[in-house]
């Protein structure tokens, strides 16, 4: 049930009468604060997983509304030329990833901070692709709720069971629609700042698998003597709603299948991921607890129906690779103790979304509204004016502003 999406518009009523009746005192004291503030809007919300077991909200399946490419300088692109070929492995494929770390890679400068561009790049060049269709007339001018990247929904879908690493997001709202950025945490620097070695080469491992498992053309095949460069990219766009939150995000995808009769994407595309060799049950209850998690949200989010997983040894020389359709993971973990579950993560980013909308009132891309987590706390949120952390650039604004008055 967990992983299925929504269609059409039949399950609506059923799921907000199924989240009316369970409006209770648990919803309701998860909405009641401390300190109200003058609005009357909550000044926290809590990210306690048993708030959040209810029935799965709305989640209807992504519609892929756009793609770009980012080349090795980390130029945009309105095309799929960095859009890679999955090819199926050997049984045993015996890859070795350690191979060309220090002779064929060229690593992307992650202390540069990106924020929202380059997917603000493509609503800049693609504005006519979202659509607008399906639901009542949107009270902003894109007709989406929300803007942001995959990957900072993932942080709050996974939110209710992480234990060791907080989070910042920005919230900027412009025009009727509220743009998230992540922000880096200041722990999230140390540990950017201080990687060992063996902690700089394993994050090499996953790419190189990636250039194990893709060709670059249709009919090609991998090769695994090339250039492993971090700073190319294929995105995908794709809009959904969950609940009453009409979402447009981008997300990174590794590669699709070759089968030209594939559904289409994002039904096509297929995460690759590695893993260290599973060899007791402790370390089998780990990997469910704690990797599928993220495996799941990551992919769920866009619907990329299958992750293709390299389990390597201590030596990253990998020994196995298993496909795991993203729809069966709930039931790989159903008999683990006190696991995750979807319908957690579902419902507490849904319950966030709804008090961000809440709080963020103000229309106006240089004020930002800053939300904040840690571990074992509650969300809150600063509001801060012109500072460091207004990520809305110039271009974007005024080129939207443009754009309005010349269609007016």
């Amino acid at each position: 049930m967990a992983q299925r999406y929504h269609r059409d518009h039949h399950h609506e009523s059923a799921y907000k009468r199924c989240r009316d009746s369970s409006s209770d005192y648990n919803a309701d004291k998860r909405h009641r604060s401390s300190e109200e503030s003058q609005h009357g809007s909550p000044e926290t919300l809590s990210a306690h997983r048993q708030q959040y077991e209810r029935n799965f909200p709305l989640y209807k399946q992504p519609v892929e509304v756009g793609f770009f490419s980012l080349d090795s300088h980390r130029n945009f692109f309105n095309d799929q030329r960095q859009l890679r070929y999955y090819v199926q492995p050997r049984k045993s494929p015996d890859f070795n990833l350690r191979d060309g770390y220090t002779s064929r890679f060229v690593k992307r400068d992650d202390s540069v901070k990106e924020r929202l561009d380059h997917l603000l790049q493509w609503i800049r060049v693609n504005r006519d692709k979202i659509q607008t269709r399906d639901q009542t007339p949107s009270s902003s001018a894109l007709g989406v709720d929300f803007v942001t990247w995959r990957g900072h929904l993932t942080k709050v879908l996974t939110t209710p069971y992480e234990t060791q690493e907080g989070w910042l997001l920005a919230v900027s709202k412009f025009r009727g629609t509220i743009y998230i950025s992540e922000v880096e945490t200041e722990a999230a620097r140390v540990n950017r700042e201080t990687r060992s070695e063996r902690q700089e080469e394993m994050m090499y491992w996953g790419y190189k698998f990636e250039q194990y498992m893709c060709a670059d053309d249709v009919d090609g095949t991998p090769d695994p003597g090339g250039i492993v460069n971090t700073n190319e990219a294929f995105c995908t766009v794709v809009q959904t709603r969950l609940a009453d939150h009409k979402l447009l995000f981008s997300g990174e995808v590794d590669c699709r299948v070759k089968d030209p009769d594939a559904p289409p994407a994002p039904g096509c595309y297929v995460e690759l991921k590695t893993s260290a060799e599973i060899c007791t049950p402790k370390q089998q209850s780990n990997f469910h607890r704690y990797k599928l998690l993220k495996w799941w949200a990551q992919s769920f989010l866009p619907g990329v129906p299958q992750i293709v997983a390299g389990f390597r040894d201590h030596d990253g020389i990998v020994v196995s690779v298993e496909t795991f359709q993203t729809s069966k993971i709930s039931q790989l973990i159903k008999n683990e103790y006190n696991c995750w579950k979807p319908t957690v993560c579902m419902n507490f980013c849904s319950d966030f979304l709804s008090f961000v909308k809440s709080v963020v009132k103000e229309d106006d891309p240089r004020l930002v509204y800053l939300f904040r987590w840690d571990p074992h706390r509650d969300v809150t949120y600063t509001v801060h004016r012109d500072s460091q952390y207004t990520f809305l650039p110039d271009w974007y604004t005024k080129d939207m502003k443009s754009h309005h008055s010349s269609h007016h």
